[in-house]
């Protein structure tokens, strides 16, 4: 089923309202005004049990990463929840639509395979896509991601059990296991070449702390997804784009519900860090800022 929300066309003045609300409208109008109500505590879902949970990430031009995260469902399928995969994409990303018919044609218990394309235009604004999916999502929990987390052994399950009769707003990993920013030419990132059913070795991973939600670690109670989306009434955010944009739309979501996040242990959340997004335009101005900046963080961390 295709999820559709309302959107707005792409406006060349995107970049300035962006920053506009940034800067300064938030800081001086009420968050009432730009959600609805969250649902009292009270009143939500205390679901215990069997769970059911949809992640949502979005893959542009990612596939040497989508396919180490379709993977891990495959590898490693859950047994106390039934998972919804949704994934955004443009049937322009070729890689991306080869890697999507490999897995939809492998099936995987508790694991629902849901994919959602879409026009590039309304891709490249990822608050768009999340906003669809929080409205329609009949799951009892929402899991916003990135296509370069991984799920591995034992992490759907618990989850699953950390989330037993839970009822804040919004919940994230404590812990995470991530690579160090590797070069384009690493294997790891060469998943692509042949669409496969791929594993990773955990041993290249370290553990890193986590102290508040980020956009690909943002857990929330299905309730509160249904009754505000995602960034729902902020225009802005809901805009169409001509290119991958910057997501502080996820800033903008935690600064909706007011809270960065409860921390819970979940295993085997692992995360595959890179210099080069693909994302955003080979050879563009921001491309280069962009991989400029993550050769410096690799060197402070070396």
């Amino acid at each position: 089923m295709m999820l559709k929300t309302k959107t707005y066309p792409h406006s060349k003045y995107n970049k300035f309202f962006t920053q506009l609300f940034r800067l300064v409208i938030k800081h001086i109008i009420p968050v009432s005004f730009f959600r609805k109500p969250l649902p009292k505590v009270a009143d939500r879902q205390a679901k215990e049990g069997h769970l059911s949970l949809e992640l949502v990430s979005h893959c542009w031009q990612y596939s040497n990463m989508l396919v180490y995260q379709l993977s891990s469902f495959v590898n490693h399928p859950p047994k106390e929840l039934t998972l919804t995969v949704t994934v955004f994409y443009s049937k322009e990303d070729e890689a991306t639509q080869k890697t999507l018919d490999l897995f939809s044609n492998i099936e995987v218990p508790n694991v629902i395979w849901n994919w959602q394309a879409t026009d590039k235009e309304k891709l490249f604004r990822r608050g768009i896509g999340r906003n669809a999916a929080a409205l329609s999502t009949k799951a009892d929990w929402v899991w916003f991601t990135d296509c370069d987390i991984i799920f591995h052994e034992n992490c759907l399950d618990s989850l699953a059990k950390q989330l037993q009769g839970k009822t804040d707003t919004l919940y994230f990993p404590k812990e995470i296991q991530v690579t160090d920013m590797l070069e384009e030419d690493d294997p790891l990132l060469q998943a692509e070449a042949q669409p496969q059913v791929v594993d990773i070795n955990t041993d290249s991973f370290k553990s890193h702390a986590r102290s508040k939600a980020i956009g690909p670690y943002q857990i929330v109670h299905g309730d509160v997804a249904r009754a505000i989306g995602y960034c729902d009434n902020i225009r802005i955010f809901q805009t169409e784009s001509d290119r991958w944009r910057k997501t502080y739309e996820d800033t903008a979501f935690r600064w909706l519900v007011g809270t960065d996040g409860t921390p819970i242990s979940i295993d085997g959340v692992f995360q595959i860090r890179h210099i080069k997004k693909g994302r955003y335009d080979e050879d563009s101005k921001i491309s280069e800022i962009r991989i400029a900046t993550r050769k410096i963080q690799k060197n402070i961390q070396e």
